[in-house]
């Protein structure tokens, strides 16, 4: 198996790497993958094909198969090979169960209006060498008029799957997240949809490969707070205990130090502008990856078994237990 340095966005359409190869870990992120997750690097080629095996033998399932993207998944589930396969199906059943999120997944003028408004944030350097990658959502920045909370968060979503190949902080460490509620309006919460959130969090836990470490609240005005409590209540015990709601920029400091926010936070790590131009740039480079992500999914008329769709994951009503991440 071919190991590659990383290399960064391309301002043309991406060139996918060699199927086979995998990206080389820094040395602090290939000590902790091998450490906390269990990574043996002798032993991932053997998973991989592993996986690739079981892939061919479902018939409900067309999946992505190159080994960056399956180590990725091997990593999220700590190399356990069952879990690996639950959350790969998984992650491909979702597409047809929460369509608002994944019908038109296309990279095109709204999908780059909305990264354009610097509503989501990845920022370039994580919170340590080998520490989670920080996200900042401005949800007050997108207009409300001219766009949905699913069409913003399906850019999310195609944001997340670029980094399921790009972002190895993001897989071995998960995420941090800041919600900044600077700029929410009437519109925003109105717009505010709990079956969304729910579906968000069943996303999160059974089907995609990274973490969320801490959900940090800044900037909520008073009329948010009835918001940002139903949000809460959705979540598991554990993820309840990583919301954080700060009334001043210092109490978040604990978690995310000063310098590691963006210029316009007080900080070092880079300017907001200049990470929307390097995710606008790298959303666009990947318009035929998601072009190409329409032949990928599950049918489930072909499943062994009780298929998964939107009833099996949230119920008749859209209720559900609640759930837990690692």
């Amino acid at each position: 198996m071919a190991i590659t340095n990383r290399v960064g966005g391309d301002k043309e359409r991406v060139a996918m790497p060699d199927p086979k190869s995998i990206r080389r870990l820094s040395p602090e992120l290939a000590t902790k993958a091998q450490k906390e997750l269990g990574e043996v690097p002798d032993r991932i080629e053997e998973d991989i094909e592993t996986l690739r095996t079981w892939i061919s033998k479902q018939p409900h399932l067309t999946a992505r198969q190159d080994s960056q993207f399956l180590v990725a998944f091997l990593r999220g589930c700590k190399y356990s090979l069952e879990k690996t396969k639950l959350k790969l199906d998984n992650f491909y059943a979702m597409r047809g169960a929460v369509p608002e999120l994944y019908k038109n997944r296309f990279v095109g003028e709204k999908q780059l209006g909305i990264l354009e408004t610097g509503c989501l944030l990845r920022l370039p350097q994580p919170l340590q060498p080998d520490g989670p990658r920080i996200h900042i959502s401005r949800y007050g920045l997108y207009d409300s008029k001219k766009y949905s909370i699913a069409e913003v968060v399906q850019v999310s979503t195609m944001m997340g799957e670029i980094q399921i190949r790009e972002d190895d902080n993001a897989m071995i460490s998960g995420f941090v997240e800041i919600i900044d509620m600077k700029g929410v309006g009437a519109g925003h919460i109105f717009q505010f949809d709990a079956v969304l959130v729910k579906k968000l969090a069943v996303l999160g836990d059974k089907a995609l490969p990274y973490r969320p470490k801490g959900f940090h609240f800044v900037n909520a005005p008073a009329s948010a707070e009835t918001m940002m409590s139903i949000a809460k209540s959705l979540m598991s015990e554990k993820i309840r205990k990583r919301f954080h709601i700060h009334s001043k920029l210092e109490s978040l400091y604990k978690y995310v130090p000063k310098e590691c926010l963006p210029a316009e936070y007080g900080g070092s790590n880079g300017t907001i502008q200049d990470v929307v131009t390097t995710w606008r740039e790298k959303l666009f480079s990947y318009q035929k990856f998601f072009e190409e992500e329409v032949s990928y999914g599950t049918n489930e008329k072909l499943r062994r078994g009780e298929a998964i769709n939107a009833e099996s994951l949230f119920g008749i009503d859209g209720s559900f237990r609640k759930l837990d991440i690692d």
